[in-house]
């Protein structure tokens, strides 16, 4: 019985002509940030930051929701698409995970000042990064799977790469939580 083939990592990382070429490629790569050659994740995470307190003065709770639950669903689809156009099931690249579960973070912790935003960001940068616990069984979860093997493979890598991020948002939320009640 043949095994299938894991997908390798493309040979190239992706470029701007690769990120102009399709609507979902921008959103995935998080606008460029994605292309950063070093920390990808942790560059997305800190536009995500910046792009939060840009927009902030004209948001409230329910337009936030409305963009969080918006941007849940488009990246899903993005991150699918762009992870089938690179035929790797999680690219280092696709940082729209880091920027929407970040997003998640700030609205539900404001009000926040400076420290306790740094302190959201390290956080949540350990729980992505490092993945322990329950981020790691999340990560697990469809880490290892061949998307190219099954009908809706390439939308549960998709939602694979978006799930281990809300989890670490939420591990992030909990200790910060915590600390609030302390």
């Amino acid at each position: 019985m043949n095994e299938p083939t894991p997908l390798r990592p493309p040979m190239i990382r992706p470029t701007g002509r690769f990120l102009l070429a399709h609507p979902a490629h921008a959103i995935a790569l998080g606008f460029g940030t994605g292309l950063s050659p070093k920390a990808a994740g942790t560059v997305g995470t800190a536009w995500a930051w910046l792009a939060f307190l840009a927009l902030q003065p004209w948001m409230d709770d329910t337009r936030w929701a409305l963009t969080l639950a918006a941007a849940l669903p488009l990246g899903w689809w993005a991150c699918s698409v762009t992870a089938r156009d690179l035929q790797v099931a999680d690219p280092r690249c696709i940082v729209w995970d880091e920027i929407i579960a970040f997003w998640l973070v700030l609205w539900l912790i404001t009000p926040a000042n400076w420290a306790e935003q740094l302190l959201a960001f390290i956080l949540f940068r350990y729980f992505d990064a490092a993945k322990p616990g329950p981020v790691g069984w999340a990560d697990r979860l469809y880490h290892d799977m061949d998307p190219s093997h099954t009908r809706h493979g390439w939308a549960q890598a998709g939602w694979g790469i978006l799930f281990d991020d809300l989890v670490a948002a939420f591990c992030t939320l909990l200790l910060i939580a915590i600390w609030r009640t302390l």
